[in-house]
């Protein structure tokens, strides 16, 4: 019945009328992983990941029914440098997995859709998959019945949902470590569980080739950060490392300013605040982009822009940017 009544509201147009009342806004896309088999690493990247077939849908509903642009277009909007046409959508991804330069930029580049690929500097090089995969991996392959956590509070893993619930409640403690006190709560929980993600898996992270090539083909790199803590939970040396080595580095890697950040938001609220901003501006970022739902509005400040997230399907996806375009949440 949701269905019906979601495809009667979009023949009716009655959500492009909206939209067209509360004034013009630009729809930011954020994506992490597409592969041809998303089931095959589900035990690292659970629903992060679109299949191929899925993602070429979305990409071309958006060729054909928007007006796709660069994140760049949608900053010089939102300063007052500059006007966009109706229903502009750019399309950006976090975290820097390979699949962004084997799978999802040749879709990109076919249908000539400018998109923004964030990387984790720390993973690319170290090749291992973000934490919260690790510790997703570790739940979801132990043999254990129980996990304690810094509290010393226990936590059953008999089920799928125990385990989803003992993986966040672990998520809500690391978010806050970064650097080598990440590595160290990670490793310990691996070990207390008996459970670590295959080495191989550090694989699926891009490579700095893949990367260059990535702007060779016209698209824009930023940063998401060193260890992919979150930015509001840590202390503010960590917050300056964390956003000026990543930028530098990757700077010296493409021999190119890096202008564009986008801020992890693997658990706990919030995932930014004015601290987080001000410092961003300081390392001289122009552009960031946070996980909060909504459009980016012209008089916005740059440094700290919504997004809307993807659905599962070209169905769901139109949905949720006519509903983002209405002005209604999702």
């Amino acid at each position: 019945m949701k269905n019906l009544a979601r495809k009667a509201a979009l023949r009716s147009g009655i959500l492009r009328v909206a939209g067209r009342l509360i004034g013009r806004g630009a729809a930011i896309l954020m994506y992490h992983s597409v592969m041809e088999d998303p089931l095959r690493h589900q035990n690292l990247l659970g629903r992060t990941v679109h299949s191929r077939t899925v993602f070429r849908a979305q990409m071309e509903l958006l060729a054909r029914r928007y007006r796709p642009i660069s994140l760049d277009e949608i900053g010089r909007f939102v300063r007052d440098e500059g006007a966009l046409p109706s229903r502009t959508v750019a399309v950006t991804f976090d975290d820097g997995y390979a699949d962004n330069y084997e799978i999802a930029a040749p879709v990109l580049n076919e249908l000539g859709i400018p998109a923004t690929f964030y990387v984790t500097v720390d993973c690319m090089e170290r090749r291992r998959m973000p934490w919260p995969s690790r510790l997703r991996f570790a739940f979801q392959a132990t043999k254990k019945r129980t996990w304690a956590d810094s509290s010393g509070n226990s936590w059953p893993l008999s089920g799928e949902v125990e385990r989803e619930d003992a993986l966040l409640r672990s998520c809500d403690e690391c978010c806050k470590l970064a650097g080598a006190s990440q590595d160290d709560y990670v490793a310990n929980v691996e070990s207390e569980l008996d459970a670590r993600a295959p080495v191989e898996s550090g694989d699926l992270m891009m490579t700095y080739d893949q990367v260059r090539g990535l702007v060779r083909q016209g698209h824009i790199v930023g940063s998401h950060t060193m260890t992919h803590p979150n930015m509001a939970q840590i202390s503010s040396q960590e917050l300056n490392r964390e956003l000026t080595e990543s930028k530098s580095i990757i700077e010296r890697e493409l021999r190119a300013t890096v202008a564009h950040f986008s801020y992890p938001c693997p658990a706990l609220s919030p995932h930014w605040t004015e601290q987080t901003v001000s410092a961003s501006r300081d390392a001289g970022y122009r552009i960031a982009v946070t996980t909060d739902g909504g459009l980016a509005r012209k008089g916005d400040n740059p440094l700290k822009l919504k997004r809307t997230r993807p659905s599962r399907s070209a169905e769901g996806l139109q949905w949720n940017l006519e509903c983002a375009f209405a002005g209604r949440a999702v």
